[in-house]
């Protein structure tokens, strides 16, 4: 009996400003990429059990390409796999946030696929001596909680929740957003079930014994680079999906060939050098990745440079930089002023886009808004408004 994990797929996520040849968002492009190819891999595995971990999509309100892609792939899976439960969990990106707004996961409904979107669901395989109990995000912001135990005697027993496990997230970041269910992993009785398959965390991660986050498909939150770096701590080579055998209890990762590759460079010191210097040091960083970082998404912090020095930098090598990258973000920080009280960490004072994402994660948005494509949007004008200022 075996069962193919993935989550976070999100389907229609939109991101910086180069188009495909017709005309669709290329990030958006390379997330419908990373889920087709999960979806080629389990027609050639068949797995008996395929759970979707929600965040299949990016918004509430996903852009019409991206619906009528999600049911193509999974009306590919239904009729490839017809014997197989196949269930699907609503994320936190794809519950709506005002009670008038309806739910595109009944469309799946017609495609045969289980869809938990509100409440926990008790589904039964009897043909497969499976129950799974579905968590969607709705079903753990209420008062009162499902109770996440086992309804039945069947042989097989999974649960799979899409929410926080407390003390997984790194102290300093969070490569999901805010906004999910908090749980201790002591609340999933672990020693009930056969698997526990969660989703939220971007990040690849066993909780403990059979609880698995299976991480995204593809970087698709506003610190690729950040969750690229938590991945090497990890020992992790990217994004991927997870396999495993009921009976045996054997978790087998599966990873993805990257759509893109993320490079987070060495960070440079500008302390008292001069332009010329820096220019040579960033020259080497970018010249030194594969072909020179093309079509790579790439990110550059430059600590200790005064507002001088940034401003005589060879600003047309960073904009060949900027072009030959789908996206080069040079992260200029200011010197930290002696007596200067700043913000964050001991010692450490924040960047103007931590401060901005921090700021945004925080406030209160109308329920209409999608939070991450603000807070996108937000990063992407402050960086633009940065680059004018140091070319002038």
């Amino acid at each position: 009996m075996r069962l193919a994990h993935f989550a976070d797929t999100h389907l229609g996520y939109r991101q910086y400003y180069r188009q495909t040849a017709s005309g669709l968002n290329q990030r958006e492009a390379d997330v419908a990429t990373a889920f087709r190819a999960v979806v080629d891999a389990l027609l050639e595995v068949r797995p008996d059990v395929v759970v979707v971990a929600g965040d299949l999509f990016h918004t509430v309100r996903p852009p019409n390409a991206a619906i009528v892609f999600a049911f193509q792939q999974m009306q590919r899976l239904r009729e490839a796999l017809p014997e197989a439960a196949i269930i699907l969990l609503a994320g936190n990106h794809d519950t709506p946030r005002s009670v008038e707004t309806g739910t595109i996961f009944r469309l799946f409904e017609a495609a045969g696929i289980d869809v938990a979107t509100d409440e926990a669901r008790r589904l039964v395989y009897p043909h497969l001596d499976l129950e799974v109990l579905a968590v969607p995000h709705q079903a753990l912001m209420g008062p009162e909680r499902p109770v996440l135990a086992p309804g039945s005697s069947a042989r097989y027993q999974v649960l799979a929740l899409h929410g926080e496990i407390e003390g997984t997230y790194p102290t300093d970041r969070s490569p999901a957003d805010p906004g999910a269910g908090v749980l201790k992993a002591s609340d999933l009785g672990a020693e009930a079930w056969h698997y526990v398959a969660l989703g939220h965390y971007h990040v690849m991660h066993q909780v403990a014994g059979r609880i698995w986050y299976s991480g995204a498909l593809d970087y698709v939150t506003t610190n690729p680079w950040g969750e690229r770096r938590d991945e090497t701590a990890r020992h992790l080579p990217g994004k991927g999906w997870i396999l495993v055998d009921l009976e045996t209890g054997d978790v087998t990762p599966q990873f993805l060939t990257p759509v893109r590759r993320v490079h987070d460079l060495p960070v440079i010191d500008a302390t008292d050098r001069t332009p010329a210097e820096v220019d040579l040091l960033l020259r080497a960083q970018v010249e030194g990745l594969p072909n020179g970082g093309a079509d790579d998404l790439v990110r550059q912090v430059v600590e200790g440079i005064p507002r001088h020095v940034a401003r005589d930098l060879d600003h047309a090598f960073i904009r060949q930089a900027k072009a030959r990258a789908l996206h080069y973000r040079l992260d200029l920080r200011r010197p930290v002023q002696p007596g200067l009280v700043g913000v964050g960490p001991a010692g450490r004072r924040q960047a103007l886009p931590e401060l901005l994402e921090e700021y945004l994660r925080q406030r209160p948005l109308p329920a209409e808004l999608d939070r991450d494509t603000v807070l996108a949007r937000g990063l992407e004008l402050l960086a633009r408004v940065q680059d004018d200022r140091e070319e002038t």
